[in-house]
């Protein structure tokens, strides 16, 4: 949608406030709109609510399959592992020798290959530890680990997509530290759209399109949450979840196995300050979806990916507190997205939060 020009309205010229006045942002980097209507964060909730997420997760737990030495579904028993784990996901959603399908005959019906593999990668031998409770040595070798895999299956899948859903209500079905690495053999949609506005913008305007993002919030602040000499974090414009985050390098960098030894170490800081502001946000261990999005693999190392800028994409969907949610229905799935929260709003209350963890500071006394 193309909203009207922001201006005097059409009932007595009030003056604009966008943490008072519903109004559209536009998303450069899905081509999209996002409105936002900051009013409605007054109105009361009376719908579902969710049940925190357990505290009392057992460190080690023989019949948990993640666990160092416990026995897999497909037999498999895991080492005794002291690091980081990856192994083939025994449940995959794509395997590397499916049969290509036929012609339909009918340009409706449309069907194409899909070929690939799935992996799983343990954080931690710990079953009781996340990410934010990791030292940083530890979320260090996390973030190698990650880079060795986009290397290695990059080298002949096109798009390796790294994503980690935390907590079960988003879809988690293991407390265990983990994330998911699926390789594919063709470009997913997401990957396919930012691809193609991204090379538009520097067609364009001759810079990346979120390098000079980057730049515009470092200098704007009004949506950074915490930054560092190579990185920062915002609520980007254009958010649709009430927390979400866009994690950013802030020199031209197109894969995660591009970064230096310097900007690894700072990305686990940063990683660690925000994943700490996210759990003292409502003092629980807050659930997300997150993922790396950066230049396409396999064929495409050949050829010039310099439209693209490396970034991680943090989506929890908790509003209020830590049992009520926002939920994507109604005129989000049948029209466009939604928010109430400004992301002006939440990255104010996101930077004002303390950067100790709410379980060490209960510790501490």
């Amino acid at each position: 949608m193309e909203p009207p020009p922001v201006g005097e309205d059409e009932q007595g010229g009030a003056q604009f406030r966008p943490s008072e006045h519903q109004h559209a942002r536009y998303n450069p980097l899905r081509d999209d709109w996002v409105l936002v209507s900051a009013h409605r964060v007054k109105r009361p909730w009376q719908g579902q609510l969710e049940k925190p997420p357990p505290e009392d997760v057992p460190r080690w737990d023989p019949k948990n399959p993640l666990c160092p030495g416990a026995t897999r579904a497909n037999g498999e028993v895991n080492p005794q592992y002291e690091g980081t784990f990856v192994f083939p996901n025994d449940f995959p959603a794509l395997q590397p020798d499916a049969p290509e399908p036929g012609d339909s005959g009918h340009p409706l019906f449309k069907a194409a290959a899909a070929r690939g593999v799935c992996k799983v990668m343990c954080f931690h031998p710990w079953s009781d530890l996340t990410l934010p409770l990791m030292s940083l040595a530890e979320i260090r070798a996390v973030i190698d680990a990650w880079a060795e895999l986009m290397t290695d299956l990059g080298a002949s899948y096109p798009w390796v997509q790294i994503f980690e859903n935390k907590g079960a209500m988003m879809g988690c079905s293991n407390p265990h530290p983990h994330c998911q690495v699926w390789a594919s053999s063709f470009l997913p949609n997401e990957a396919h759209l930012e691809d193609r506005t991204q090379r538009q913008h520097l067609s364009q305007h001759g810079v990346p399109m979120l390098l000079e993002y980057a730049e515009q919030e470092a200098c704007r602040k009004e949506r950074l949450v915490v930054e560092n000499a190579d990185w920062l974090v915002v609520v980007p414009y254009w958010a649709t979840w009430p927390y979400q985050t866009l994690l950013l390098p802030r020199r031209h960098v197109c894969r995660l196995q591009d970064l230096r030894e310097g900007e690894r170490d700072s990305l686990a800081s940063i990683m660690q300050r925000l994943l700490i502001k996210y759990d003292n946000l409502f003092e629980v261990s807050f659930p997300y979806s997150m993922g790396w999005h950066g230049a396409p693999t396999g064929p495409y190392l050949e050829e010039d990916c310099r439209h693209w800028q490396l970034h991680a994409h943090y989506y929890p969907p908790l509003l209020r507190s830590a049992t009520v949610r926002k939920f994507m229905v109604g005129y989000e799935m049948l029209a466009q997205a939604q928010r109430d929260l400004t992301p002006e709003q939440a990255a104010e209350r996101l930077r004002s939060l303390p950067e100790v963890h709410y379980k060490r500071r209960t510790e501490e006394k």
